[in-house]
């Protein structure tokens, strides 16, 4: 389900967002594009990246932050993906950014990770392991192929603290996140927290970051908020750009099912705007965990 999602939805993904399909944090007089770098550079920073060492970025997407993180902290990222489509043009961004010496694509299931044990010096997850079906069993894997003392770090997916599961409302907002995103059943944050654990890993800190944000994380999505600088996610935009689709796909220059694929990102922008605005849903819910330098520890 979430490879056919993405064979559709990662060029609208790309057009509207750019290369590195996540959230962020903003503050007043920030751009989209110079908050998610800030939100990468973030993740770097509090995973300790230094020169030369080999770091895993799980559920890479087409590369953007495997990039700009690789840049930063001089280190050679391997993306984990298991969609060819992505991988194929993460790439060719390679290529073009010149990175293609130091980072690299692997295309496999994070379920079962194709790497010996204790293979890396860090593992981060950028708003991807959501799309695990168990969180246990994709922390599990990730334990395996980390190197003993070295961390892993993550901006989650989560329902808060604030959602009730009793109320139709939040779990209407629920299902539009979740069908709209190709997602299974989203996760509490005290669920993930407990599945880090019951992984083996020591939890440093962790935080649902959108708390703190000055500017709403959702702002972008928000069809009452307008932006020249991020024209195609506003209202306007997004109406030019579904007529665009529909015409493309009605004369055969954009592959059948676009329209449905925009319809779908139409209803998850509404989703997560809902979410976002009754703090139900957060895209940043963050930790940092360390596996023990040694398993008796």
């Amino acid at each position: 389900m979430v490879n056919k999602y993405y064979d559709l939805a990662t060029s609208f993904y790309e057009f509207g967002w750019g290369e590195s399909f996540h959230f962020a944090t903003r503050w007043v007089g920030e751009s989209l594009r110079e908050s998610i770098k800030r939100h990468e550079h973030f993740l770097a920073l509090q995973l300790g990246l230094t020169p030369g060492q080999k770091v895993l970025d799980v559920g890479c997407g087409i590369g953007g932050p495997l990039r700009e993180i690789s840049r930063f902290s001089s280190t050679s990222v391997t993306g984990l993906n298991n969609n060819e489509y992505q991988i194929t043009r993460g790439k060719a961004l390679n290529r073009k950014t010149g990175v293609d010496k130091t980072c690299n694509f692997v295309k496999a299931d994070f379920m079962k990770m194709p790497f010996e044990d204790n293979s890396f010096d860090a593992v981060y997850a950028i708003e991807a392991t959501c799309h695990a079906p168990d969180a246990y069993g994709c922390y599990k894997e990730i334990y395996r192929v980390l190197k003993p003392g070295q961390c892993f770090a993550a901006y989650e997916w989560c329902m808060t603290d604030s959602f009730d599961p009793n109320n139709q409302e939040h779990q209407k907002i629920k299902a539009e996140i979740e069908i709209g995103d190709g997602l299974p059943d989203i996760r509490l944050t005290t669920k993930c927290l407990e599945a880090l654990k019951q992984a083996g890993f020591e939890v440093i800190w962790e935080k649902d970051l959108a708390s703190d944000s000055p500017l709403p994380w959702y702002l972008p999505l928000d069809k009452s908020h307008f932006s020249l600088s991020s024209f195609r996610l506003t209202a306007v935009g997004r109406l030019f750009t579904r007529n665009m689709v529909k015409a493309l796909e009605f004369v055969g220059l954009a592959p059948k099912g676009s329209q449905r694929v925009q319809d779908f990102l139409e209803k998850a922008a509404e989703g997560l705007v809902e979410g976002g605005k009754r703090e139900i849903f957060t895209p940043m819910y963050f930790f940092l965990a360390r596996k023990p330098a040694s398993e008796s520890n």
